[in-house]
């Protein structure tokens, strides 16, 4: 299977920015579907904060729109996520995820999580 490990979470003062990366490693080959990033406030429901759809096409929340660039670096099995103007209400633990294929077989993976606050 593929694992997903978040870094670059942290304590940040709003308008500040924050960089977060998603390292997808396996031991078998795969296709992606789709990976994006997806965050969970506390007492809230996991929502997309933005994510590469299958046909190449991103995909951002209207919140974040403007503020946040999601990236990827193929070579190095990396995907990005450069969170700019941060404001306390982009408070969350922020989750990596990946669709992907294995030959026919469909899976998905997430992350453990990594947290970040935006202090007012």
């Amino acid at each position: 299977q593929v694992q997903l490990v978040e870094s670059g979470g942290g304590l940040v003062q709003a308008g500040g920015s924050l960089r977060l990366s998603c390292l997808a490693s396996g031991s078998i080959p795969f296709s992606i579907n789709t990976m994006g990033w997806y965050r969970q406030a506390p007492g809230k429901q996991r929502e997309l904060v933005a994510a590469f759809s299958s046909s190449g096409r991103i995909d951002y929340a209207d919140s974040v729109i403007g503020r946040f660039t999601i990236s990827r670096d193929n070579a190095k099995n990396t995907m990005y996520l450069q969170m700019n103007s941060l404001k306390p209400e982009d408070t969350a633990v922020y989750y990596c995820n990946l669709d992907y294929r294995v030959v026919l077989t469909n899976f998905v993976s997430w992350g453990q999580g990594t947290q970040v606050t935006v202090s007012s």
